[in-house]
């Protein structure tokens, strides 16, 4: 196994086993989770690249889908668009010039994308009623709450790590 699939075995691993505990996690309002497991999809995409964040999510979302019973659901239909489009503005803004988005704006991005690609989702399979919409601002709102607070702790966990692997 080379050093590549190590680190995406870890990572999935580490990624799934949050993702599992979230899904434990009463949501106070439907559709509305933290996302914490995108948080190693930031990581892994800011430490070592979109190619192997793209892996990791990918095979997170199909993995935990298999083991909670909801692969091929509508559940996992929502999850995968989310994380497709996650991982397309990511790898957009992780090629612009300069790299002007830190994880902060990273994490904003991949949130709003995540809630979006949800939303039309639903709208195109499963709601398909134009009232649906009206959910957007609110769970737009969600998306940047969550994605500023993971973007925040992103940092820190990088800020951890330098400081750790420095010494």
């Amino acid at each position: 196994m080379g050093h590549n699939d190590k680190l995406i075995a870890g990572f999935a691993a580490l990624a799934i086993t949050i993702h599992l505990l979230e899904s434990a996690l009463p949501s106070p309002v439907p559709g509305i989770k933290p996302g914490l497991a995108n948080l190693v999809t930031l990581y892994v995409l800011i430490r070592h690249g979109w190619s192997l964040a793209a892996n990791v999510t990918l095979i997170r979302v199909i993995a935990a889908s298999l083991l909670l019973g909801s692969f091929l659901s509508p559940t996992f239909a929502m999850s995968l668009a989310g994380a497709i489009a996650s991982l397309t503005i990511l790898g957009v803004a992780w090629h612009f010039p300069g790299k002007p988005f830190g994880p902060v704006g990273l994490s904003i991005l991949a949130a709003m994308a995540h809630i979006s690609a949800q939303v039309v989702t639903a709208y195109l399979l499963f709601i398909p009623h134009d009232s649906l919409f009206t959910l957007l601002p609110i769970l737009l709102t969600a998306a940047l709450i969550s994605g500023t607070l993971g973007g925040i702790l992103v940092s820190k966990i990088l800020e951890r790590v330098d400081s750790i692997t420095n010494t």
